[in-house]
């Protein structure tokens, strides 16, 4: 494979450090919002239900729009994180792991909440009369039950967020070297003469990236089963 070069190095690192903070960052609400549509009903599921998978049916670029008017610097929520806080999304690295958590939270949730499903209710169940709180119960037994769909939805997720253009790009566009990651890397190239080989050498990267991803969540998946 050719030599990066340094603007792409540049590209890939930001979409590894983009991509890693949105899944990270995402996944305790991702496991939050699963176990509460997987075991809890209450008035309004439906709708709840519907808001989480909205950002999967919705084009992107709507998306990347009204982060962009909540988010924003004259936004509602970006206009008080920038004035309590000092902290800024719009046009920064950090919308664009916002931007792509929020395009990646619905796999992320489905998977979750698909393995806590699958987690047998009477051990829970058992859990509790022995005098497990519930809380215990959901760490000691819940979690570890849907370890395998945690790390799926966690590897989703990053994927997911690895790949993101059109929310990504229309929030924080393509800055170089502050939000210019693979996606937004490779769709500048294809505006450029003679630029196949720079789309040839990311893309090669982004099917390596998302071959290793896949591997390390079987290898996590499988860790647990042996050391039983």
């Amino acid at each position: 494979m050719p030599v990066l070069t340094p603007s792409e190095v540049t590209a890939v690192a930001l979409s590894l450090k983009v991509a890693a903070t949105a899944a990270c960052a995402s996944l305790p609400f991702g496991i939050a919002v699963a176990w509460l549509l997987a075991r809890v009903d209450f008035p309004g599921k439906v709708l709840v239900d519907a808001l989480v998978y909205l950002p999967l049916v919705l084009p992107p670029v709507v998306t990347g729009y009204v982060l962009l008017v909540l988010f924003g610097t004259q936004g509602p929520l970006g206009g008080l994180l920038q004035e309590q806080f000092g902290i800024v999304l719009a046009f920064r690295w950090t919308g664009a792991a916002l931007a792509s958590a929020v395009m990646a939270f619905p796999l992320m949730v489905r998977s979750i909440r698909l393995a806590i499903e699958n987690v047998d209710r009477r051990i829970e169940q058992a859990a509790a009369t022995l005098g497990a709180s519930p809380w215990r119960v959901f760490l000691d037994v819940t979690l570890p039950l849907a370890w395998p769909g945690v790390v799926a939805g966690l590897v989703v997720a990053f994927a997911k967020a690895l790949g993101e253009f059109g929310a990504t790009i229309t929030f924080v566009s393509a800055i170089p070297g502050e939000t210019e990651t693979l996606s937004a890397a490779i769709d500048g190239l294809l505006q450029v003469p003679g630029g196949e080989a720079g789309i040839w050498r990311l893309a090669a990267v982004s099917a390596v990236l998302a071959f290793g991803a896949v591997l390390l969540s079987e290898w996590l998946v499988r860790r647990p089963r042996r050391t039983r």
